[in-house]
Parts: structure tokens; C-alpha cells; sequence
């Protein structure tokens, strides 16, 4: 097979793409051999630190996806220790999330005959997670991430903060029974739901959750670096969890059940049902959304993190790492990991140096689960004494701390695009479900930067008396009236194709027009669309018996002309032994040499065969 043929050259710019920033599966391999007593000390300094916020956020993740809280604690430990053998950061903490968990309360809450089935189905669907995430690494796709506007994130987080307040109310209210009995689908119905539930409210959660969020605010006013939300958790628990117990006057109200160590033994996706091609199929969209919504959260962490370590931020081997995290979560009983903002900071602030601060972490979680699923069996049931409300009191203080109102300013008055993609979001989140709504936004987002990134400026030239290229005044006229020189500058991608077609053509209607001068000097990523478009407008030319001329052409553009054949079409005319020619290609030492040629070119098929054309050049001038 020829060394030119497509299908040579594809193969060869495949395995040239797979070589170029491919993940590597033994990244723990160089941070292992590095490793020292220094580093080892810091991390075993952090990793408490993280391990104690870890266990009630993973409990409180849990009760908004509304698990069994031992999925949030496995998860939470699991993602912990894996995502590091395989991450490029090292300082992230993988694990559950609001963002997330919300998105996977969202779809099941949908859908009623999937929430009978949410036990059942969420290792699969963590399974999926894992698998989206593993392949977009490897295909590096995060790598786009960079064209979605944080816009989308800030809207999406607003949301779901607004939803997760909304969701929170009714277990702080005491009327989580009457509003379950509705099935709200979106925010809206919710609201509408704990409106007409308010003469049911009970004054007990509504004490539990006032006092947990007291305590939590005190304990950040007068310790700032003391673990607010563990104290919170723990100082409310036990007061009220024995007044529950114990008392008849709190008695009734709903807390945690309990989990034993059977509750621990890893839950499998389950292959052997009928209708495992069914759920497979069902699942692929919020599996698809909750794998973009993970690595989004942790490519925007890491590159936070990166900023304040000096670090390099290797976006796809973090991709890939999620995957990781999530395989191992779908085979353990643990729920989608994510990169996760808080735990991430808390890890760096406590001084951890390497990624085994992360491992070291979830060891611990994981060491906190097995015994708290013993205290049952000693008598002492520790989770049975965690009043749901308290939780619930906790997760709107973390509700009002997502909405960011600078970055929220920042996006309704930088630009109009980003504002109607704040919007859009926010919108979106309210009325549809969040897997939806994020690709929603993402779409806007994309559409909007599309729109912006397609439109070329071309700009017609001519020579100044000095021989320098100038741009053509509107009240001058051609100095030859039959040849135009039009620069040609930005993308010339499949979006701009239309565009750049539209605006020659306009140029090219003008009858006295005879040679059509195209300079590429700073034309990009032509694609086959704009191929296309310019075969095109050089047959529509031609069908005049009019010429198009191409300019400054640089290697790349060349190349996509050559490969595609259109650059035959370019030289049709061109007696090519007599050294004619119809493309002239872009000279580094001087760059108006190429349109120089094409000039003495243009005149030559206009029959002046001896064309006295001067350049000036000054490679110090911009």
C-alpha cells in the first residue's frame, strides 16, 4: 500500500494521536519511587482531616440521592483510593458530590417504576459512568471541556443549589411524607407541593434544624479551620438523638438506619436479567450526563488546585482516573464519584504533598464504615441516633454556599452571550431534569461560541505606492479593476464555511472583476466543508472565465488542499512545465512575496506578460 494513500495517512494520524498525551495506566509508578519520610508524614498529617469531612458529607450525598447512606461512606472511601493510581493531580479527593447526587435523585425521582429499582440499578449505572469516563481519557475528550463556558457550570451549580434548598425543606419542615406522596418532578411541582404541605408542619425538625445550623455557624465564626460540618453533625446528633430515642415529645421523628457489615459486601452490576439491555439502554443518558457533569467538576478543580500548587493540570489523565474510580465504585457499592471542591481544598490546606494523602483518606473512610456497621451489634446504634433533619438543616448551608454570587455577576455582565447561557441554565434546571438541563446549557454554550468562531474577516487589499499591502479604502478604487486581493483571516472550519463563501461571492460579483486573489496568510483549520466551499467558488469562477488565485498559503492549508484533491482543481489552467503556477505558498522571510507572484500571475492571464511589480518589505513593522 502507497505511504500516500488515505488510508495510510489515517492510520499514521492515528497512532500518532494515541501517542500524543496518552494517559498512562502506571502513573502511581514515578510518585511511588519519589516517595520519602517527609512526604509520608504530611500526608498521613492530612488525610484525618479529609477522612472526618468525608464520612457526613458522604452520608449527607446519600440522603440526597435518598440511598442507603453506606452507598455516600463506600463511595467516598472507594473513589479515595483509587482515582490516585491513575490521576494526573495530586491533590484531588474523588467521591460523591451535591451536583451529582442531585442529578441522580433528579432522574430517578422522574420516573417512578426506575425508583422502585434505584438499589438494583446504581451499580450499573455507576458502571456506565466509569466506562464514558475511561473512554473519553483515552480519546481525549477532555480536552474540549475547554469549550464550555464556566457560564454553564455556574448556572447548573445555581440550580441545583436552588433545587437541593428546595428538596431539603421538607425533611427540616416535617412534611417529607406528604410531599413524596406527589412525586414533584421538577421545581416548580416541588414547590407547589411543600406549599400546600405547610399545615402539616411539625415544630421538632424545624428545632432540630435550627439549632444544627446555629451550631454549624458558630462553630465557623469562632473556629474557622475546625471542621464546621462534622461538628455540626456529631454536636446535633447527640442531643437530639437521644431526645428521639428517649423522650416522648421528639419521638417519631425520622433518623438514619442503620447499616451492617452484610450492608458493606459489594453490590454487583447485575448482568443476568432479562432486561440488563433494557436498563442499559435507559441509563446511557443520565450515565452519559452524570460522566460530563464528574469530569467537569474535576477538570475546573484541578486546574483551581493547579494554580495554587505550581502544578501542570493533566486534564485527560484525571479523566481517566474518574473512570477508574467509578469502575471500582460499581463493584463495591459505592455511588458516582466526582472531583470534589471541598474535600480537595481541605487536602491541600492540611498540607498533604502527594496523591497517597488521598489513599491514606479513604482507608480511614472506609475503617470509619466497618465500624460504625459494628455499633449495632454492641448496642450502641450510632447511625440510628443521626436525625435526618439535621442533614437536611446541613445541606441547605451548603445549598446557599454553591451559589456563587461573584461568579454569578461576573456571567450576567461580562458579555450577552455568557448572561443568556447563565440564564438558560438556571432555567433549564428548574423545569427540566438536571441530566437534561446540563446538556442543555452545554449546547447554548457550544452554539453561542460557534457563532462567534464562524465569521472570517476578509479584508480586500491593494498595494500602496510604496509597495506595501494596505487595506482598500471604501472611497478608493482597485488600482487594476479586473484583480482583487482579499486576506483572508480566522477559521475556516465546517462553521464558517457558509460564511467566507457568502462574503467572496459578493466580492466576486462585481463584473468587472477577472482574477480573484484569495491570501490565506492566517487562514485556519480548513476542513472539508470549506474545501468544498471554495471548489465551489473556484467552478463559479470559472464558469466566467474568471480565475481564483490562492496566496500565502501555509504548509497546512496545502496540505488539506493537496490531500483532498481540490489542489488540482487549483492548478487546472497552469501549464506547470512552463513553471506556472495557480497557488503560491506563504515565504517566512517575506510574506508578500507569495502575493507578489500571484499578481504577475493575475496579469499574465489578463495577457500582460511583463508585469513590473515592486515589494516592499519591514519585518520590524506590524
Amino acid at each position: 500500500m502507497s505511504k500516500n494513500s488515505p488510508i495510510t495517512r489515517f492510520t499514521n494520524g492515528l497512532i500518532r494521536f494515541f501517542r500524543e498525551g496518552s494517559v498512562d495506566p502506571l502513573a502511581i509508578v514515578g510518585p511511588v519511587r519519589r516517595y520519602n519520610l517527609t512526604k509520608l508524614k504530611a500526608d498521613l498529617g492530612a488525610a484525618p482531616n479529609v477522612a472526618l469531612l468525608a464520612v457526613p458529607q458522604g452520608m449527607a450525598f446519600s440522603a440526597i440521592a435518598e440511598l442507603p447512606i453506606s452507598f455516600g461512606i463506600i463511595g467516598s472511601g472507594i473513589a479515595a483510593i483509587v482515582a490516585p493510581l491513575f490521576a494526573g493531580s495530586r491533590h484531588t479527593i474523588l467521591g460523591p458530590t451535591n451536583a451529582t447526587a442531585f442529578m441522580l435523585f433528579s432522574f430517578f425521582a422522574a420516573d417512578r417504576a426506575m425508583a422502585a429499582r434505584e438499589i438494583e440499578l446504581v451499580p450499573l449505572l455507576v458502571l456506565l459512568v466509569g466506562l464514558f469516563c475511561l473512554i473519553g481519557g483515552i480519546l481525549k475528550i477532555a480536552d474540549l471541556l475547554q469549550y464550555v463556558s464556566r457560564s454553564v457550570l455556574v448556572g447548573y451549580l445555581t440550580g441545583a443549589a436552588v433545587l437541593i434548598m428546595a428538596n431539603q425543606m421538607k425533611h427540616v419542615l416535617g412534611v417529607a411524607q406528604q410531599v413524596d406522596a406527589v412525586h414533584p418532578g421538577n421545581f416548580i411541582t416541588l414547590v407547589i407541593a411543600l406549599i400546600k404541605a405547610l399545615p402539616a408542619v411539625q415544630w421538632q425538625p424545624v428545632v432540630v434544624g435550627a439549632t444544627t445550623a446555629g451550631l454549624y455557624f458558630a462553630v465557623r465564626r469562632w473556629k474557622p479551620k475546625w471542621p464546621a460540618f462534622s461538628i455540626a453533625l456529631v454536636v446535633a446528633a447527640a442531643i437530639f438523638g437521644p431526645l428521639i430515642h428517649f423522650t416522648a415529645v421528639f419521638a417519631g421523628q425520622p433518623t438514619f438506619e442503620n447499616f451492617e457489615l452484610k450492608d458493606l459486601v459489594p453490590r454487583l452490576p447485575d448482568f443476568s436479567s432479562s432486561r440488563v439491555f433494557d436498563d442499559i439502554g435507559s441509563l446511557a443518558g443520565i450515565a452519559l450526563a452524570i460522566a460530563f457533569l464528574a469530569c467537569l467538576e474535576n477538570t475546573v478543580m484541578a486546574k483551581s488546585l493547579a494554580s495554587r500548587s505550581g502544578d501542570r493540570a493533566e486534564v485527560n489523565q484525571d479523566m481517566f482516573a474518574v473512570g477508574a474510580a467509578n469502575l471500582a465504585c460499581a463493584f463495591s457499592g459505592g455511588m458516582p464519584a466526582s472531583g470534589s471542591l471541598t474535600r480537595s481544598v481541605l487536602n491541600y490546606e492540611s498540607g498533604a504533598m502527594t496523591r497517597f494523602a488521598s489513599m491514606f483518606s479513604g482507608i480511614l473512610v472506609l475503617g470509619i464504615a466497618v465500624l460504625l456497621a459494628l455499633t449495632p451489634g454492641w448496642g450502641l446504634p450510632l447511625i440510628d441516633f443521626v436525625p435526618i433533619s439535621v442533614t437536611a438543616a446541613l445541606l441547605i448551608i451548603v445549598g446557599i454556599g454553591l451559589i456563587n454570587r461573584p461568579n454569578i455577576r461576573v456571567c450576567l455582565r461580562s458579555t450577552h452571550d455568557d448572561a443568556a447561557v447563565v440564564v438558560t441554565t438556571f432555567g433549564a434546571t428548574l423545569f427540566a431534569p438536571l441530566h437534561v438541563a446540563i446538556f442543555i446549557g452545554v449546547a447554548l454554550s457550544i452554539s453561542l461560541f460557534l457563532r462567534r468562531a464562524s465569521k472570517p474577516h476578509l479584508v480586500e487589499y491593494e498595494f500602496a505606492e510604496t509597495g506595501e499591502l494596505r487595506e482598500m479604502g471604501e472611497k478608493r478604487q482597485r488600482p487594476n479593476p479586473a484583480i482583487s486581493i482579499v486576506h483572508v483571516e480566522g477559521d475556516l472550519f465546517f462553521g464558517a464555511a457558509e460564511l467566507f463563501r457568502n462574503q467572496v461571492q459578493r466580492t466576486a460579483s462585481d463584473p468587472s472583476l477577472r482574477i480573484l486573489i484569495l491570501r490565506l496568510k492566517n487562514a485556519r483549520h480548513l476542513d472539508a466543508t470549506s474545501v468544498l466551499a471554495l471548489a465551489e467558488l473556484i467552478r463559479f469562477m470559472r464558469a466566467g472565465g474568471r480565475h481564483v488565485l490562492i496566496s500565502g498559503a501555509p504548509r497546512e492549508v496545502y496540505k488539506v488542499l493537496r490531500n483532498s484533491g481540490t489542489l488540482e482543481l487549483i492548478q487546472e489552467g497552469a501549464d506547470r512545465s512552463a513553471g506556472e503556477s495557480n497557488i503560491f505558498l506563504q515565504r517566512p522571510s517575506n510574506p508578500n512575496l507569495s502575493t507578489r507572484d500571484a499578481l504577475k500571475r493575475a496579469q499574465q492571464l489578463l495577457g500582460g506578460e511583463k508585469a513590473d511589480i515592486r515589494i516592499f518589505y519591514d519585518p520590524n513593522k506590524k
